[in-house]
């Protein structure tokens, strides 16, 4: 479909493969693609498998536009933002395959989908703002506070404690580890499991579930966008 997102169709499933660069940085060009990815699925009425490069699945917003300025900065976070609301009112069921890491915007995104499926062994995922001189915008904290663990909230958000694979299953950001040679077959068993629900039943009860977070998180967007980070 693009450089940045390919879109892959096959037994009403897509498969959307993150490709930009060695870390696979979330610029405002890939969540277009993304989005773009997402409106093409949708028509399709097909179930997501949203993954990365072996060993990577996203690093996080691309940097050099986050330094670039205040302006750039927040308009690249509501951009983002905006199409993690979007992926946790889809009307089809998203999948993550997590390839390895997935850091910071990477996390989020584990955190906007509904399955994540990750793989074993010495990758980090979590949310690294406060170590890198960033205090957390209202969206990410909103997010962190609805899908992570009640314990793992405080740690991620504020201390900016990393996890290993089986520890993002019990902090909430994934919700299976399996072998990375095991990643493809067990996103497509989780896809074609998925298939057999009733995909209206499954966008009127997520709608129905995510209400008052959805609401929550639009008030967060707002404020993100009038505020530096």
């Amino acid at each position: 479909m693009s450089d940045l997102v390919s879109y892959q169709l096959d037994d009403g499933i897509a498969t959307l493969t993150l490709s930009n660069g060695k870390v696979n940085a979330i610029s405002n060009d890939v969540i277009s693609a993304l989005n773009a990815a997402l409106d093409k699925a949708e028509q399709d009425r097909a179930v997501v498998i949203l993954t990365g490069q072996p060993g990577i699945f996203s690093g996080g917003y691309d940097l050099k536009i986050m330094t670039s300025g205040p302006q750039a900065a927040l308009d690249l976070v509501f951009a983002g933002s905006t199409l993690a609301r979007r992926m946790l009112s889809h009307p089809f069921p998203i999948v993550v395959a997590c390839s390895g890491h997935a850091v910071a915007k990477g996390a989020f995104l584990l955190l906007s989908a509904d399955y994540r499926i990750g793989v074993d062994g010495a990758f980090s995922i979590g949310l690294n703002e406060v170590q890198i001189g960033m205090t957390m915008h209202h969206a990410g904290i909103e997010l962190a506070r609805n899908r992570l663990s009640n314990s793992a909230f405080g740690r991620s958000v504020i201390n900016g404690e990393m996890f290993d694979p089986k520890g993002a299953v019990q902090a909430g950001f994934l919700d299976k580890v399996v072998a990375p040679e095991s990643l493809q077959e067990a996103a497509r068993t989780a896809a074609l499991q998925l298939k057999k629900i009733n995909m209206l039943a499954h966008k009127n009860t997520k709608l129905k579930v995510r209400k008052a977070f959805l609401e929550t998180l639009d008030s967060a967007i707002e404020a993100d966008r009038h505020q530096p980070l």
